[in-house]
């Protein structure tokens, strides 16, 4: 979360000949991103599940951190291995919401590389509901993604995969890093892993049309449909830097045939130094952002 020797860790990007990111503008993108705070947006959820819409709330935080790159991790003293560190954008976005008499709780994480055109080395969600919970993680290695998939089901059990392909769960950071690194047309994608939970669908690399649109002056719309899933993926977003996300929302067919759709409509943001306000006087910044 603190860039602490960003021009070293510059250097040593670019002398290890790994093809670099020219979408992403330094100066711009450092004096929004490098501010040593995390931008935290609020959201409005209605959430498909078992066929009804369930309000709740969706929370996406964006910060820049130092990931290693043997560990995947984040470092902890950057400075002390600058060769091992990779500038990344890392999403949390989290979902809450009450089905019936008990609660569900999901979470997603992305790794995302600023500066080189690599796929997000780390993705990794969780959902948790008074059932059971369940658990992906996503390491890109050697040309693959390393997939462990942990669930509670015994017809999905503990999983060990190997996938080629980019992230739908990517996307997200992409829009923040620039809209124009997301390529339109047919691409094989991994699709999102809350999805891929709620849904239950094999995980495994699917054919989605990817499209981006104007939606006025000032908003601009991608939107991933996928060939064979009943699944849409919609998410609108400024057109200028720094691109926050304002909405999104995902359609599906249930098995009568009826079109299902989950929105989410931002409704507050801040930019807050979150790790460091963990106090019980902080409690008040909460409310400020209605949560």
């Amino acid at each position: 979360m603190r860039n602490v020797f960003g021009m070293l860790l510059l250097s040593v990007l670019f002398a290890c000949g790994e093809k670099q990111r020219t979408a992403v503008d330094e100066s711009q993108f450092a004096s929004y991103w490098y501010q040593n705070k995390a931008e935290i947006n609020v959201y409005a959820l209605d959430q498909v599940r078992y066929g009804e819409i369930r309000k709740g709330e969706a929370v996406m935080i964006f910060v820049t951190e130092d990931f290693s790159t043997k560990k995947q991790v984040k470092l902890d003293n950057p400075q002390r291995s600058p060769s091992d560190a990779r500038k990344v954008l890392k999403l949390n976005k989290t979902r809450e919401f009450q089905t019936g008499v008990y609660p569900y709780n999901t979470m997603l994480s992305v790794f995302t590389p600023v500066y080189e055109e690599l796929n997000s080395p780390k993705v990794v969600a969780s959902v948790t509901e008074w059932c059971g919970q369940s658990f992906t993680q996503m390491n890109w290695r050697n040309s693959n993604y390393n997939v462990q998939q942990f669930s509670y089901f015994e017809s999905e059990g503990d999983q060990d995969l190997k996938i080629n392909a980019q992230s739908e769960d990517e996307l997200w950071n992409l829009i923040r890093l620039n809209p124009d690194l997301i390529e339109e047309g047919i691409s094989r994608l991994i699709p999102g892993l809350v999805y891929q939970r709620f849904s239950h669908v094999k995980l495994q690399v699917e054919n989605a049309s990817i499209s981006k649109t104007s939606v006025n002056a000032s908003v601009e719309e991608v939107q991933v449909e996928y060939q064979d899933l009943s699944r849409k993926l919609s998410i609108r977003y400024q057109k200028s830097f720094p691109h926050e996300i304002l909405s999104w929302e995902e359609s599906e067919v249930s098995s009568a045939g009826d079109t299902l759709v989950t929105k989410a409509i931002r409704k507050k943001k801040q930019m807050l130094d979150y790790w460091n306000l963990n106090s019980k006087s902080d409690e008040e910044l909460a409310k400020s952002l209605s949560l």
